[in-house]
């Protein structure tokens, strides 16, 4: 029922982008450069990573693709990732709404490309759903929850809050939590509830000229399921 729901959306997402195109058509790209790649609380790689991305969006719709790139070998560590992922986000006079989907694949893992085994394929489908609050209260609430490829169907939670900030900073409040799984805890590290994604991340547009600036952040996240603390800085580059 899971892997339909998913194959529901993304067919909903993608038809949404190309009859929107006409109208909307707004494609976009770029690249992040972070100290190191973090996901959820999780470490994933220590070393610096490139993380490119482009997408292509029309009215709500948005559809991409998302990657990371180690910049040296770290042993036990995933050295690459690329993503494809839609969204759709409707507004309200309440908020907006989103329906997103991920589908993670890791080139390091040698499986290949078109193994799409629901146990040992190459592809990790995600959906999630999400809402921002008005301008008046811009809380940030998420939902997730593997339904392809992880026999656990991990779920993550995440609460978010904007704080502005002196001087043009600003900062992103982020509280995130997973289900657990007894199924498969390896995916979030746990067999059951816990948060492990806790922090705050502090970011500033760096002026180089008046129609030039590059987008830096600094972020301080907890895992309480690790019991450690991560410091991360990154900037990013729009094409």
């Amino acid at each position: 029922m899971l892997k339909k729901i998913s194959k529901i959306i993304l067919m909903i997402i993608v038809t949404g982008v190309i009859t929107s195109s006409n109208i909307f058509a707004q494609p976009y790209g770029g690249a992040d450069l972070v100290s190191r790649y973090m996901w959820r609380g999780l470490e994933i790689n220590k070393s610096f990573n490139v993380q490119p991305s482009f997408g292509y969006g029309a009215g709500g719709f948005d559809l991409g693709l998302w990657g990371s790139y180690a910049i040296s070998d770290v042993e036990n560590s995933l050295q690459s990732e690329i993503d494809l992922y839609a969204s759709y986000i409707f507004s309200t006079s309440g908020g907006d709404f989103a329906l997103l989907f991920t589908d993670y694949y890791f080139p390091d893992n040698n499986v290949r490309l078109g193994d799409f085994n629901d146990s040992t394929g190459a592809h990790t489908i995600e959906l999630g759903v999400g809402y921002t609050g008005p301008d008046s209260f811009p809380i940030a609430l998420s939902v997730y929850m593997n339904v392809y490829n992880d026999a656990g169907n991990n779920m993550y939670f995440e609460v978010g809050y904007p704080v502005a900030l002196p001087d043009d900073y600003s900062m992103d409040l982020f509280v995130g939590a997973t289900s657990g799984s007894d199924e498969n805890p390896v995916y979030y590290g746990t067999e059951k509830f816990g948060f492990l994604n806790v922090g705050f991340k502090v970011s500033k547009d760096i002026v180089l000229t008046d129609s030039f600036s590059i987008p830096a952040f600094i972020s301080f996240i907890m895992n309480p399921i690790t019991d450690k603390a991560y410091l991360v800085a990154g900037f990013s580059i729009g094409i």
